[in-house]
């Protein structure tokens, strides 16, 4: 079974675009956090990138409803795609075909500003 879920938080606003058949696709980029303590005791923060893909009417809701800094909850299954860059090289990304995703920061937070932390910050160093 491919089927993931994530809890993270966006780390910019959704990238809409259409696709040329005149579908909305979102791409987003989110950021989960771990801590631990290495083997001295001392507290390490750690940061993950993701990559989602949403289409059709959860892009739509990702493009109403989301931007930066905003805690959300996808769900979906993992694809790799390759491609080539601009020098010709083959590449390849991992993401997450979203089937659902759910907003998890308060509803009373304005879109243009970012959902407080209501967990304890990780890292402070994130750029959101």
């Amino acid at each position: 079974m491919n089927q993931v879920t994530l809890i993270g938080r966006l780390g910019a606003d959704p990238a809409v675009n259409f696709l040329p058949d005149g579908d909305m696709v979102a791409n987003l980029r989110i950021a989960t956090d771990e801590s631990y303590k290495n083997k001295n005791g001392e507290k390490v923060d750690k940061t993950e990138w993701h990559r989602g893909v949403l289409f059709g009417k959860l892009a739509t809701i990702a493009a109403d409803y989301m931007d930066k800094g905003k805690l959300i909850c996808l769900t979906g299954k993992l694809r790799t795609r390759e491609y080539e860059d601009k020098d010709g090289i083959k590449r390849y990304s991992t993401e997450i075909v979203g089937s659902r995703v759910e907003l998890l920061s308060p509803k009373s937070a304005a879109k243009a500003a970012p959902a407080p932390d209501i967990e304890n910050p990780v890292n402070p160093d994130v750029p959101f």
